[in-house]
């Protein structure tokens, strides 16, 4: 989460995934498709859910702080869809 590492799961395809992170530059490996994982926003009483609905995932809070509800998305996608998909690959 800190950009000091990314993780690549690499398909029997040849496809690779990844939490975008900064720490490598994805292009080098490739054409890029690019899509969002979550939306991280605060909710109306000033709390932090991280909507995972984009990957077919579940809305995770409300944390108190956002660095929370990053760290949780962070987690949750790398312990469920990271892995998880890239096994049919």
């Amino acid at each position: 989460m800190n950009g000091a590492q990314t993780e690549l799961m690499i398909g029997r395809n040849g496809s690779i995934r990844c939490i975008y992170a900064e720490a490598i530059s994805l292009a080098t490996l490739g054409s890029l498709s690019i899509a969002r994982g979550s939306h991280v926003e605060p909710n109306s009483d000033g709390h932090w859910t991280a909507d995972l609905s984009p990957v077919d995932g579940p809305i995770l809070g409300p944390f108190k702080h956002r660095t929370e509800a990053l760290r949780a998305e962070h987690e949750w996608l790398t312990a469920k869809w990271l892995a998880h998909n890239n096994r049919t690959d």
